[in-house]
């Protein structure tokens, strides 16, 4: 098991301890010295590094870095293993629903991992008594937990924007009378914005996720609607006003997402910089490898060149005062996740689940339409606890490579929709997925790391 891990990003080096997340910048007599098994006996170092540097530097070093160890900032041992079982047997309570008020979208994206908003099934949209019981059904199985993150997804929300505003009010009005700080959030294709809606969406979303691939050419190859033509010139006028009208103090995110057909994206994180876009989101697309957009083995040196490149695009930005948040890039290095996010993620199953239009439940939306994740309905009593519990259990300490792996408390396992959907097992990770993420980790922590 890895206690530290060494790296280097635009020539820079940096070692991080593993288990406290402590970061430092270091020169590369001291990257040299650092070994990830273990520091190795001073006299051993004298011998290996005796003819690229005089034995007075590295008795310095080898001093400096003692210090570190004793200070409990390198090669600390993992404190978190017996926690990860009191984690298990915990008891569960629901803190965020995903609300699939729409299995229908009026796009056609070729990427859709939603089936273009079937969801393995039919195109039907959610009526506000499903909505409505959704709402109770998390409420009663909130237990202690005040905040609740409610995310209305689709397919696209704003097609029943009407029942939208019915569940929110509803929701608003039942966590006010039961304690609950109910939070919404929703995702949408910006097609339908208009006036009306952007009000209604920025003075009752905390954050509003704006979905937009970048630029138009590569927007508009995937993006698009039923009759085949892109949404890009329709969509980016309206996502600029939505910012614009957007409170300071609420969130939002312009979202994209890569695939084969650019590689290339760090152009499209540059583009819509250049749009004037500060909350941005390029995500890779998880598709089978047999799909022509999907992401395979053979990218990922072209993917990895295209992190180095928005790191040293967001450095440049962050020096010049034009500081832009790229999702993937931002990390918390003096506090973070709790102990139990570290080692489990999202908590799907057992902390966050999705209810469809119907009012079935799954553990999250990348599950919905696979029956053998269906956990029950909300308008029953009967619900499987097999599933939570199997995905509880699917934690870091129970995936061997993770196990292993320096980035664990970082990625936290990965994606389990991910991870079973390439594998058929919760316990083993998604490679690509991961050395993509631990590119960005590395990309994040550097990045954080400098002060301009």
């Amino acid at each position: 098991m890895s206690d530290i891990h060494k790296f280097l990003v635009d020539g820079q080096e940096f070692v991080i301890d593993v288990n406290t997340g402590a970061v430092h910048q270091i020169d590369e007599l001291v990257y040299d010295l650092l070994d990830e098994e273990g520091l190795k006996s001073l006299e051993e170092l004298k011998k290996n590094y005796q003819r690229k540097y005089s034995e007075n530097e590295i008795e310095e070093a080898y001093l400096e870095i003692n210090e570190l160890i004793d200070e409990g900032l390198l090669y600390t041992k993992d404190v978190y293993k017996d926690i990860a079982k009191t984690y298990e047997k915990g008891e569960d309570y629901i803190k965020a629903l995903c609300l699939n008020v729409a299995h229908d979208c009026n796009l056609r994206c070729k990427y859709c991992f939603a089936d273009e908003g079937e969801y393995r099934g039919k195109r039907e949209l959610m009526s506000f008594e499903v909505g409505k019981r959704a709402i109770d059904f998390v409420i009663e199985r909130s237990g202690p937990r005040k905040n609740i993150e409610v995310d209305l997804f689709g397919g696209e929300p704003l097609m029943v924007f009407d029942t939208v505003k019915k569940i929110v009010d509803y929701g608003k009005n039942e966590g006010e009378k039961n304690g609950k700080n109910i939070r919404f959030t929703m995702t949408t294709n910006c097609t339908l914005l208009n006036d009306e809606i952007m009000d209604y969406l920025n003075k009752n979303m905390v954050n509003i996720v704006l979905s937009l691939d970048g630029r138009k050419e590569v927007n508009d190859k995937v993006r698009v609607r039923a009759d085949g033509t892109g949404s890009f010139d329709d969509i980016v006028p309206k996502i600029k006003k939505m910012i614009e009208k957007r409170d300071k103090d609420k969130a939002y995110y312009v979202r994209g997402t890569f695939t084969r057909e650019n590689l290339d994206f760090s152009e499209d994180l540059k583009f819509l910089a250049e749009e004037g876009f500060k909350e941005i989101s390029i995500e890779p697309v998880v598709l089978p490898d047999e799909h022509p957009l999907s992401i395979r083995e053979q990218d990922l040196p072209q993917i990895m060149g295209e992190y180095d490149k928005i790191y040293k695009f967001l450095l440049d930005r962050k020096k010049n005062n034009k500081k832009i948040n790229f999702y993937h890039f931002n990390i918390n290095l003096n506090g973070g996740p709790c102990v139990y996010k570290r080692i489990s993620g999202c908590g799907a199953g057992h902390e966050y689940v999705a209810v469809t239009p119907s009012g079935d439940i799954y553990p999250c939306h990348q599950f919905v339409g696979n029956l053998d994740f269906k956990i029950g309905n909300i308008f029953e009593n009967e619900m499987r606890t097999d599933i939570g519990l199997t995905l509880k259990k699917a934690h870091i300490y129970n995936k061997p490579k993770c196990r292993e792996c320096w980035a664990r408390f970082y990625c936290s396992g990965g994606c389990q929709a991910n991870n079973y959907n390439f594998n058929k097992d919760f316990n083993t990770p998604y490679a690509i997925g991961c050395e993509m993420q631990k590119k960005r980790i590395e990309c994040a922590i550097a990045l954080n790391s400098i002060d301009v």
